[in-house]
């Protein structure tokens, strides 16, 4: 199958064949048509997978060939809720990237950085919005913006938005929204919450699922590497030195693991910095830009400020500490291995953290191979000290403008998704 064959008009496709693409991914070739017909959509699509362009291209379709408002103001008709910055900039940057021969307008506003510009770009009329909900929560309630004629709305990565604690947020955004539209409901997992959510908010749903919510990528070679706890980083160094890693993410637990870390390997000569919900929306951007540049060899992050990172071919990725949450190692690793490219996956296990990685293997449904690096021999007598189950990074202090409530703490064991 073509772009050509799923019906997107000439603008669209001249964007498309300018970013060198001809052959939509399986989420995509899926959910366009499912979008286009106008009804709503709950699509399971793991992250690396093109779903943004699936929602952002026929939405614009949509639009585009909709009827004018001749020259009165431009009416706000498509909200796009987003858990992180990062991602609602990714989002931003697919509709504007998509949508340039078009004549549609869109903005992206979030925590972080100053509410002005943003509130300048929304009274200039916009037809698209992107938005994380505390921002956007933010500016409803001084009615700098105003959603009665919204049309569609999309929920990306909304698994992530209620581990985050997001809920009652977006019940609020819900509440201010017309009664009649279209609703696209995007999560790497059906867990129980999700299906909760897509019950009370969407209608006659098509349901979309392009594979297993909790496989891995075949294209990603994963490889365990048992350590101890204090030889994590020494180890770490010295798989980029002596692989001769240019580009690697490394996953932390905490946002102060991640700063020590940064610190750390920037001793061993390493070109590094970390993101994540501490740093400031600038320092996050220029984080960002610059490992995708090539100046750094490391970026450091936590889940939550990792989420939305977007990377073509980033060739490794490392789990510095194994996540709390199983399901999120599928999330990490996916950051590598796309679009056809190959990646690799490394995870330093210490003694620690073994049902972890035992709970991990049995999500995933595979044994993952392990190799000890000589040198970095683990301790056979070392005894497991308990890990905090649930850090910092996801009780995210509600701010002015912020990202929104403290999350749930979570007890228990984490709770399985299930495929439908």
């Amino acid at each position: 199958m073509l772009f050509t064959d799923l019906g997107l008009s000439e603008p669209l496709l001249r964007a498309i064949a300018e970013e060198g693409y001809t052959s939509p991914t399986p989420i995509q070739a899926k959910s366009i048509p499912a979008v286009l017909k106008g009804g709503d959509l709950l699509a399971a699509a793991q992250t690396g997978t093109g779903k943004t362009a699936g929602f952002t291209l026929p939405i614009l379709q949509r639009l585009s060939s909709g009827a004018k408002s001749g020259g009165g103001k431009r009416l706000l008709k498509v909200l796009i809720l987003t858990p992180t910055r990062e991602l609602a900039a990714q989002v931003q940057e697919s509709v504007m990237t998509y949508g340039k021969y078009t004549d549609l307008k869109s903005a992206v506003i979030f925590g972080g950085v100053g509410a002005n510009p943003q509130i300048k770009a929304i009274a200039a009329g916009l037809d698209i919005l992107v938005a994380t909900p505390g921002r956007l929560l933010d500016l409803l309630s001084q009615k700098c913006v105003s959603l009665n004629d919204i049309e569609i709305l999309v929920l990306d990565e909304a698994d992530r938005m209620l581990d985050m604690g997001f809920l009652r947020d977006i019940k609020k955004i819900l509440a201010a929204l017309p009664k009649k539209r279209q609703n696209l409901l995007f999560s790497a997992t059906f867990s129980d919450e999700i299906k909760s959510l897509a019950d009370g908010l969407l209608n006659s749903p098509e349901l979309i699922e392009v594979a297993r919510s909790n496989s891995a990528n075949e294209a990603i070679a994963q490889l365990i590497h048992p350590v101890d706890r204090t030889k994590k980083q020494p180890l770490l160094a010295h798989l980029i030195k002596a692989n001769d890693w240019k580009q690697v993410l490394v996953f932390t637990r905490t946002k102060h693991g991640a700063n020590k870390l940064v610190t750390q390997l920037e001793k061993d000569g390493i070109t590094c910095m970390a993101i994540h919900g501490n740093k400031s929306q600038t320092a996050r951007t220029k984080a960002l830009a610059d490992f995708k540049a090539g100046k750094l060899t490391a970026l450091v992050a936590t889940d939550i400020a990792a989420r939305g990172i977007d990377i073509d071919q980033l060739p490794h990725v490392v789990n510095y500490d194994l996540p709390n949450v199983s399901e999120d190692y599928v999330h990490r690793i996916g950051r590598t291995g796309r679009a056809g490219s190959n990646g690799v996956a490394v995870s330093l296990v210490c003694v620690d953290e073994h049902q972890m990685l035992r709970d991990i293997e049995k999500l995933i449904k595979q044994k993952l191979p392990q190799e000890v690096i000589a040198g970095f021999e683990p301790d056979p007598n070392a005894v497991a000290q308990p890990i905090q189950l649930r850090s910092q990074q996801h009780q995210q202090s509600r701010k002015p403008g912020g990202a929104g409530k403290p999350a749930t703490k979570r007890s228990g064991p984490p709770k399985r998704s299930f495929n439908r």
